[in-house]
């Protein structure tokens, strides 16, 4: 059931904090197709994330 919570959280998380950039795991697609519906775009990708693991790293910003 879709309720629209996370796009509400993300809009005033942009409005509100000036949050205009963020990190997803490449291995969540539903989480990279969401906000790149609500406007963010990739621009660098990290094979491996934070802490070095195996986890490829996308970097988006809006726009």
């Amino acid at each position: 059931m879709k309720t629209g919570l996370g796009r509400k959280l993300i809009e005033e998380a942009i409005e509100n904090y000036s949050v205009n950039e963020l990190v997803v795991n490449e291995q969540n697609p539903k989480a990279k197709g969401f906000y790149e519906h609500l406007g963010f775009k990739v621009y660098k990708r990290n094979p491996i994330d934070e802490q070095g693991n195996q986890y490829p790293i996308l970097f988006m910003h809006l726009g």
